[in-house]
């Protein structure tokens, strides 16, 4: 047969579910419509923080065509359970979350009650007419603000969530007494909304026959979500309920967790007797999504005479939001504040995080989940303190790169890296981005006018982490495969990838081989997508998984080619007798299995094998960004006239889908560093930026070509060398940038600014920087 290694790993394959996309087969969650259904509506609250002192919806409810009225105090009455925080970070506040809320709300958009009727026009119209008498309470939407004792509490105990450290501050102390030079940088990680294409959703069924339930969900993992619901919110066993997810239109993270919607459409449904859908309006999805980043970080860096770093001390105030969503104190903590070694030799690190309250909606994993957040600000540290001591940015940090002979190199901050060759991804970068002739650019852009400035960033961070993840590999009778998966694609091309997997493994061309995701009831186990961790750990259970396959199919194989089971090789999709021709493919063994009388004594029927895989460890993916402005002095507006990356995911299964992932990264990079700010009134709370009028996402004409290259380092501790890459492009991209407009402005004495870097801002910072020269 022909060789089919043209799908395998390393090859640039066009994805293959893009055709059903791209002519408008996809099935969303709002493309799904179940017999009898009936629409929510949610009303939310106007107020950043209130005490419901009535509510009166019996006029709502008797309304033509609305089926239910439902309120916090239904919500108790029948005790569905609070939405759970999972978080493993020791002593933090774990504050009640009712799916409605009860007595106070706590944030702009914490939903007071959910109307269902016939159509979404009647549920509207009725939520209008339900009464609620709110008393308006003080109000703290500032994150560096909500720990100051005169500041408005989110709940009774006060609003500090959690008091978390890593590393040792007594080390720290120790070298920076005697340190040469000590820099120091205070700034902030802008909060940002997720706002993916699609808009979360969910449909919520129940069958009084099986007392079981069924949730249609735009989720990044169902098995997650069913584990929530059926161990926290209903009690029941989790063979109960089903989640069931088709084609998801972007995540970042934010659809992962559970949601209040998922919790009221399943008991509703369950009350009416009648599946009830919610699908949100854009304006929801301001309010209710689970939002990013928001730190406020001071950070202190000791060096001796030689510019080598001794020691570095963070401190870091994160934003939780009202309320804790499933992971929140976990992303400033256990994944973002142990990245804070980079890749760079320090030998002692300290980084604390108080985690806080604030009336605003809750944080949580988005692009990179506290990685972004450590990244850009040791990143902008690093080029404070080159300017300060005098010294280029490249060269501070060649001084103090991890080796690649130090590998495996433990940090300070309790990782171990396995690989990475951090210097010589700044060196390629900089010289394909023609650092050396820089300086005859930035003359040029002066002669007419304009600052130009050329900013680096390396990054590092953790991926493909554990726990465990799942696949399942079944021939059917006719030789063709469906591979079952744990995770679930949100856009990344996981249909692609996998058939790659196991066209490399198994030989099988593309169209031969199905992919399954996002049904509790058809695949077994799943963690869901996060953390970069589809291809590293969902891929690495597919291989074993095929490994089983292969090793069944040689015993068949043997017996159909009355041949010793260790003689039989398997390669190119076919199982032969070693040194000879005598060979039958893989689907000739897969139809042989199902035909009991073919097979050799104890074998059972069928060819199918699941496999599981726990990484080891994190994989630690890792680059340089380099950035090239020209800032206009009159508008503040910056020009990005080049971007360049060069990365190391480990072994490259896809480049095609590799560059698309670095590509959207960078987009949302670049849209917090130059455009993406959630604001608040700090009077009232309310949400200032709350619609897309008001809240600057980037659009094409914001964003470069953006050129990508890559250096292979097979990660060590992943059996296919993967390092996770969906993720990276959004941690690299914030701190180039920024590190490009300082460097342009570095002229006019401005060393740093926060994010994002908007015309206005800018345009002011010069204007100021030219009053006081």
């Amino acid at each position: 047969m022909p060789a089919v290694t043209q799908f395998g790993i390393g090859q640039p394959v066009r994805r293959v579910e893009d055709r059903r996309f791209i002519t408008g087969r996809g099935c969303y969650l709002d493309d799904i419509t179940r017999p009898r259904e009936a629409f929510a509506y949610m009303l939310r609250s106007p107020h950043a923080h209130a005490r419901i002192a009535a509510l009166d919806a019996a006029a709502a409810a008797a309304m033509p065509g609305v089926a239910g009225v439902f309120t916090g105090a239904d919500l108790a009455r029948d005790g569905i359970g609070d939405i759970p925080c999972v978080s493993g970070v020791a002593g933090a506040v774990l504050p009640p979350r009712p799916a409605l809320a009860q007595e106070r709300v706590r944030h702009v958009g914490d939903t007071v009650a959910m109307v269902v009727a016939d159509s979404l026009a009647a549920a509207r119209d009725a939520a209008e007419a339900i009464a609620v008498t709110y008393e308006v309470l003080p109000a703290v939407t500032d994150t560096a603000l909500a720990l100051d004792p005169a500041a408005p509490k989110v709940w009774d105990a006060g609003n500090l969530c959690f008091d978390w450290s890593v590393g040792d501050r007594a080390a720290v102390e120790r070298a920076a007494a005697g340190a040469r030079h000590r820099v120091s940088l205070s700034l902030v990680n802008n909060r940002v909304v997720v706002h993916s294409m699609e808009p979360r959703g969910a449909i919520g069924e129940y069958d009084p026959g099986e007392d079981a339930y069924t949730l249609w969900s735009s989720t990044q993992g169902s098995h997650f979500v069913r584990n929530l619901l059926a161990e926290a919110v209903f009690r029941v066993p989790e063979n109960r309920i089903r989640v069931v997810t088709r084609d998801v239109g972007g995540g970042f993270g934010m659809k992962l967790f559970l949601y209040p919607e998922h919790v009221l459409v399943l008991w509703a449904a369950k009350k009416l007797g009648r599946p009830v859908k919610w699908v949100p309006e854009r304006g929801d999805s301001f309010v209710t999504d689970t939002q990013g980043r928001d730190n406020v970080t001071r950070l202190d860096l000791a060096l001796d005479d030689e510019l080598r770093v001794l020691a570095l001390a963070v401190e870091i105030t994160a934003n939780m939001g009202a309320y804790l969503s499933n992971f929140a104190p976990e992303i400033p903590t256990y994944s973002g504040a142990v990245m804070h070694s980079g890749v760079y030799r320090i030998p002692a690190i300290h980084v604390g995080v108080k985690g806080v309250f604030t009336h605003t909606v809750p944080v949580d994993a988005y692009r990179g989940a506290g990685r972004p957040e450590a990244a850009y600000a040791l990143e902008r540290l690093l080029d404070v303190a080159a300017r300060r001591l005098g010294v280029a940015p490249d060269e501070l940090r060649r001084r103090n790169f991890i080796a690649p002979a130090a590998m495996p190199y433990a940090t300070p901050l309790g990782l171990t890296y396995d690989s990475g060759e951090f210097a010589r991804n700044m060196q390629d970068a900089l010289a394909a981005a023609d650092a050396a002739g820089f300086a005859a650019r930035k003359a040029a852009s002066r002669a007419r006018g304009r600052y130009r400035g050329l900013g680096h960033a390396t990054y590092i961070e953790q991926s493909g982490m554990p726990p465990d993840e799942f696949a399942e590999l079944r021939f059917d009778p006719a030789g063709t495969l469906t591979i079952l998966m744990g995770t679930q694609s949100s856009g990344q091309g996981h249909h692609t990838a996998y058939a790659q997997l196991a066209a490399e493994r198994l030989g099988l061309p593309l169209d031969k081989v199905r992919v399954l995701q996002g049904d509790t009831h058809a695949i077994a186990f799943g963690r869901g997508t996060g953390g970069s961790r589809s291809l590293p750990v969902g891929g690495a259970a597919l291989a074993h998984a095929a490994d089983k396959l292969i090793a069944k199919g040689k015993k068949i194989a043997a017996h159909l080619l009355e041949a010793a089971e260790a003689d039989i090789a398997f390669t190119d999709g076919a199982f032969a007798i070693a040194g000879t021709d005598r060979s039958v493919p893989l689907e000739a063994v897969a139809r042989a299995a199902f035909a009991p009388g073919a097979l050799p004594e104890g074998i059972e029927p069928g060819f199918a094998e699941s496999g599981h895989f726990t990484p080891p460890a994190p994989t630690f993916p890792n680059g340089c960004h380099v950035c090239e402005v020209e800032v206009d002095p009159e508008t503040g507006v910056i020009d990005i006239v080049r971007y360049l990356v060069v990365d190391d995911f480990g072994t490259v299964v896809n480049p095609l889908l590799l560059a698309g992932q670095v590509h959207g990264g960078v987009a949302q990079g670049i849209g917090q560093a130059m455009l993406e700010r959630v604001v608040f009134d700090p009077g009232s709370g309310q949400l200032l930026s709350g619609s897309l009028t008001d809240y600057a996402l980037p659009r094409a004409d914001d964003l470069p070509p953006i050129e990508f290259r890559y250096n292979v380092v097979p990660c060590r501790t992943n059996p296919l060398g993967l390092k996770g890459a969906g993720e990276a492009g959004a941690i690299g991209a914030p701190p180039a940038l920024v590190n490009a407009v300082v460097d342009a402005l570095a002229e006019l004495g401005i060393e740093h600014i926060d994010m994002p870097l908007r015309p206005e801002t800018v345009w002011r910072r010069i204007r100021d920087a030219r009053r006081a020269a």
